[in-house]
């Protein structure tokens, strides 16, 4: 069993988080393959544009059958704004007040998903002007008040001023932030070290996609070769380290299982410097 980490809402969290997006048809058998090798997180979204939200949902029932009950997993959806949906396939009324909208995108996870809550809601993008990011907000702060999603945070948000001003301007605070993690950010140096001062996980997407320059260093491959693991092992271990719960999307069983192999070994403190030193401008 891998171990999990504590987040704000006294909810436990796989340091892994199955991703889902662009999956399409074969969402529902890869979802089944991820869970029944070790994954116990899976990510999706009420966005039929890039998610198959009910595929997730028929794997949950398949699972169940198997004996892998919902109590085991970690459940995140999303409330993705008018501006990141497909205007044919909108899940909710685009006419509709915000917070209507993301009662009824909600109310569309708990259908897809078979669920009646989930343990994370994610704000998929803030949205402009910041007084509809608060209403969006204090949307899903009802729907955790009334034990729908255990945690709420948001995702695609680079913006630490913003970040601070939502935190401090919120009843319920964010419990974690998922970001693309890549050079054009930074990194996020600065997110992460103040989520990390106020408790708050930090999730990662496109992880590899994003850092092919680090994954063929020299730096990398060396201590690939040493651990005799692969480059994305070491960079998703190196992740780890760092208290960061990466978004993993493999579709083959091979790679699955090398992903939950990551808690295999441990990288020394010298490695774990000499791959952060590729992280720099």
């Amino acid at each position: 069993m891998i171990s999990s980490a504590t987040i704000n809402a006294n909810t436990k969290m796989p340091p892994l988080m199955y991703g889902t997006a662009w999956k399409k048809e074969h969402t529902s058998n890869l979802v089944e393959m991820a869970i029944s090798s070790g994954f116990r997180g899976i990510d999706t979204a009420c966005q039929p544009k890039h998610y198959n939200e009910a595929g997730v949902g028929e794997a949950l029932a398949r699972l169940k059958v198997q004996g892998i009950t919902r109590e085991e997993l970690f459940i995140q959806t999303k409330f993705t704004p008018l501006s990141g949906q497909d205007p044919a396939r909108i899940p909710y009324d685009p006419n509709a007040s915000l917070d209507i909208q993301v009662a009824q995108s909600f109310s569309t996870s708990q259908k897809n998903l078979r669920t009646e809550y989930v343990d994370s809601l994610v704000l998929h993008s803030p949205l402009f002007p910041y007084v509809n990011l608060l209403k969006v907000w204090r949307a899903m702060e009802v729907v955790h008040q009334c034990h729908g999603a255990h945690q709420i945070g948001i995702s695609n948000c680079y913006d630490l001023d913003l970040l601070q001003k939502l935190y401090n301007d919120a009843e319920v605070k964010p419990a974690v932030v998922q970001n693309r993690f890549y050079a054009e950010s930074g990194y996020d140096v600065e997110i992460r070290q103040w989520c990390n001062d106020v408790g708050i996980i930090y999730q990662s997407f496109w992880s590899l996609t994003a850092n092919p320059h680090i994954l063929e260093s020299e730096i990398v491959c060396a201590i690939a070769r040493k651990y005799v693991k692969t480059q994305a092992q070491i960079f998703y271990r190196f992740i780890s380290h760092n208290g960061i719960i990466p978004l993993i999307g493999s579709t083959s069983k091979h790679h699955i299982d090398e992903d939950l192999a990551i808690f295999t070994f441990q990288l020394d403190i010298d490695e774990i410097a000499a791959i952060s030193s590729l992280l720099e401008p």
